[in-house]
């Protein structure tokens, strides 16, 4: 009984002190972003959704049905941002694209856009907000994680073998090594 015990000790703290197996290490900390989130603004209506991301001075869009999140590939879309107003050309792939004059800097920026697709046309309003970020704290490595509680997981077990040998032999001893 006492060996039966031992034995589910030791394969506790064993089982609570082993990470999952690495093939690499830091394989649980979640991907690199490749670099900065663009900045991007949605706008939506009963007819439309529009979805804006800003790189540079380029304005890309993307704009659906809102009922069928259809795309809407023939429009017209005049924009306004940033006391500008501009005409967004439709490319190839679907997709709208406006050229600011220059890129806008940190801010909140309101962006009003009249569009016109078929016999539906709407207005959408919606604000780009620019704005540095800082960094994301970087993750412990996996056993890093886990290595107080591995330790103090093995600490244990090793102060319960240590007791229960202890135990073993005081009663050895007053039986007379009869146990």
């Amino acid at each position: 009984m006492k060996t039966t015990f031992l034995a589910g000790a030791l394969s506790a703290t064993l089982l609570l002190a082993a990470d999952p197996v690495r093939a690499h290490g830091g394989d649980d900390a979640p991907p690199a972003a490749a670099g900065p989130t663009l900045p991007r603004f949605a706008a939506s209506s009963d007819l439309f959704e529009l979805v804006g991301v800003l790189e540079g001075k380029t304005l890309t869009l993307w704009l659906d049905r809102s009922a069928s999140n259809e795309p809407v590939t023939q429009a017209e879309l005049e924009l306004e941002l940033l006391g500008q107003k501009l005409q967004a050309k439709p490319q190839a792939d679907g997709r709208f694209v406006a050229e600011l004059a220059a890129a806008p800097g940190e801010g909140v920026h309101a962006i009003t856009v009249t569009l016109s697709a078929g016999e539906d046309s709407d207005l959408l309003a919606a604000e780009l907000d620019l704005h540095a970020h800082a960094e994301a704290p970087a993750h412990a490595s996996g056993w890093r994680r886990f290595a107080p509680h591995a330790l103090l997981a093995t600490l244990a077990a090793g102060a319960a073998a240590f007791i229960l040998q202890r135990r073993r032999t005081r009663r050895a001893a007053a039986f007379g090594d009869a146990a």
